[in-house]
This record gives C-alpha cells, sequence and structure tokens, in this order.
C-alpha cells in the first residue's frame, strides 16, 4: 500500500465511513472491560486522525501512528484545526519502537488486512502487547471471510464527487482471503482532472486463525463482535457478519 497521492482525497473517499460509530464502540468496550481505567489510547494505522480527533475530544489521550506521511500530514492538520493535543508518529506496525504504557490500542477500518502473512500478525501482535499495560485493551476489525469472498470479490465501484471520480477494482486470487484493491482516482484542479493509480493488497484470515495468534502473543480474546454491535457473536453470526471487531486483554506471560 502507499496511501501517497490518495491522502489528499482519502476523506472524500471515506466521507460515509461511520467513524462515529467506532468511537462509540470503543468507548462502550472501555465501559464494559475496564471502566475508568484508560486515558493512554493509541490509534495504529490511524489514517487522517478521524477516529483519533474523535476520542481525544472524548477526554482520551491520544497518539496516532501511520506508516503513510502523507496521511500524518493531514491528521495533523485536523487535530491542530480542532486545538486537540494529539502525538502523531511514522511507523510501521510491523516493527513498532519506543512505545510504551497504553491503556488501550486500537486498530480500525480494516487495517489489520493489509498485513497478509501470519508471520506479519504474529510480529505485529507482539509489538501491540509490549506497547500495553499489564492489563491493556487490544481492539481491532478485520473483513470477515464471507464478506471478502461474497461481497468484495472481482467487484467493481466507482462514485462521482463534484471534484474527484473514482472506479475500484477488488481482484481475488486462488488464495481464499486474498485480495488486491486497484483505484484509479481522476482528481480535478483548474479545470482539468489528474489521474493517478494505487495497488492494495489485502489478506482476510479465519477468525480462528486471529484467534489463535492473539492467544500465542499472550492477549485473552474477550469476545468478537460485528458490524458495531455491543453483542459477543455466536459461531454462526461470525460467518454471517461483515467486519469482525476482537476485543483482547493483555494477560501476564
Amino acid at each position: 500500500m502507499t496511501y501517497n497521492k490518495m491522502a489528499a482525497v482519502y476523506d472524500t473517499f471515506m466521507e460515509q465511513a461511520p467513524y462515529e460509530e467506532w468511537c462509540n464502540f470503543t468507548i462502550h468496550m472501555i465501559n464494559k472491560y475496564r471502566p475508568n481505567q484508560v486515558n493512554k489510547i493509541v490509534d495504529l494505522g490511524c489514517g487522517t486522525g478521524q477516529i483519533a480527533c474523535q476520542l481525544a475530544e472524548a477526554d482520551f489521550q491520544l497518539t496516532g501512528i501511520d506508516l503513510a506521511p502523507d496521511m500524518l500530514s493531514q491528521a495533523a492538520a485536523r487535530s491542530s484545526e480542532e486545538s486537540l493535543s494529539i502525538q502523531w508518529i511514522e511507523q510501521d506496525l510491523r516493527s513498532l519502537s519506543s512505545l510504551a504504557d497504553f491503556d488501550l490500542a486500537v486498530s480500525y477500518c480494516d487495517v489489520i488486512n493489509y498485513l497478509t502473512s501470519k508471520a506479519e500478525v504474529k510480529k505485529t501482535f507482539d509489538n501491540v502487547y509490549d506497547l500495553l499495560t499489564s492489563d491493556g485493551l487490544f481492539i481491532f476489525d478485520v473483513h470477515s471471510m464471507s464478506y471478502v469472498e461474497n461481497a468484495l470479490k472481482d467487484q467493481v465501484f466507482s462514485e462521482v464527487f463534484d471534484d474527484l471520480a473514482y472506479i475500484w477494482f477488488c481482484e481475488g486470487s486462488e488464495n481464499k482471503g486474498e485480495m488486491f484493491h486497484d483505484l484509479t482516482f481522476f482528481v480535478e484542479e483548474d479545470g482539468k482532472y489528474d489521474r493517478f493509480d494505487e495497488r492494495h493488497h489485502q489478506y482476510t484470515f479465519p477468525y480462528t486463525v486471529y484467534k489463535e495468534i492473539l492467544e500465542s502473543a499472550g492477549f485473552i480474546l474477550e469476545g468478537i463482535y460485528g458490524d458495531f454491535s455491543l453483542e459477543v457473536l455466536d459461531q454462526d453470526q461470525i460467518e454471517e457478519a461483515q467486519r469482525l471487531f476482537f476485543v483482547c486483554t493483555k494477560q501476564a506471560k
């Protein structure tokens, strides 16, 4: 993934994203599992800072981590405009360093789907374990296998805005859960349209794989939630959901 030129148009591209629902879900999980015990939150793969800023407005102390400097520039501009004190750091989730003592780590909007091997997932979960306090929470979401295979695979999406249009091709592979996203953007500037292309590679593993890797990294899986529901899913519901949320607690090794 690059997110270089895409950073400038990302918020338009994602204008229908349910950021408020992510924040409400987060606060509900804090109140359920760690009431009055969460202050420092790190947003892993924070993008342009939409979620981090909303959580900061709810009086949490936020740090945002992202691999793309252009996305962080957008995030910094947003927090400055909203007079929010948030630390923005450019790092790769697979090689996090010099971070510690967070009460909660969140990673939303299918960031974890960009980890395309089990080894990358394990390394990232190990890193998250290390940056949390002794009983810290880790909450992340992924596309479900059924959503990838039945709703995204080999589909084409497009939309036209006032100064932006895009075409989005979702290409599957022989590997179940693997997805290549080819995006073509046309951005209007001074009466002309500039085209740029980006290719993104994502992978969804069966939910049981995430569960096994979490446990091997030292986490207790408190529950799997789906599509912003506030009730833990059973196995049948997990198979039917589009977006799965994993709520985990760090345990002593």
